[in-house]
């Protein structure tokens, strides 16, 4: 046989088809995590509904009373985001879904308590001075509105 013969052997047949049905696949597959265009944007909603709650923090006139004020009612907020979209999304489930984001929230929970434990521990105004409040007003805004983000992600699928 010459080296320029381009004879296909069976087993680079064989790999061929593989290749080819492995790159079918990828194509398959990506079709189904294709979102439905009608659907509510449930985050970007969420992100405009944050805005202004956003907008009032970084206030430059801000005292520190004005930052607590300020970083109160955001995390308020998203408290409330917090409660009505895991309310969306076990309506959504049922049985061991159900059970199984129920148990996920309650240690997401304890994880929280934990989280803001350690925050209020560490920045203080001993240690941080005035700008602990900031610090500690971003710290925990950003734990919580991280899970509204991820539970608005999970309901993006129904």
């Amino acid at each position: 046989m010459n080296t320029g013969d381009t004879a296909v052997t069976p087993s680079k047949k064989g790999f061929c088809k593989w290749v080819c049905m492995v790159i079918l696949l990828c194509f398959v597959s990506s079709a189904f995590a294709i979102d439905n265009p009608d659907a509510p944007d449930h985050i970007s909603e969420f992100l405009n509904r944050a805005k202004p709650f956003e907008h009032g923090i970084e206030q430059p006139a801000h005292t520190t009373q004005g930052y607590i004020k300020a970083y109160a009612e955001y995390e308020r907020f998203l408290d409330d985001e917090l409660d009505a979209v895991y309310a969306q999304l076990m309506a959504q489930l049922d049985g061991e879904a159900k059970k199984g984001l129920r148990d996920a929230q309650q240690a997401w929970l304890r994880y929280r308590e934990q989280e803001f434990k350690f925050i209020r521990l560490n920045w203080n105004s001993i240690t941080f001075g005035s700008s602990s409040v900031i610090s500690r007003g971003d710290y925990r805004t950003a734990i919580i509105k991280d899970r509204v983000l991820l539970l608005l992600h999970y309901l993006q699928n129904y």
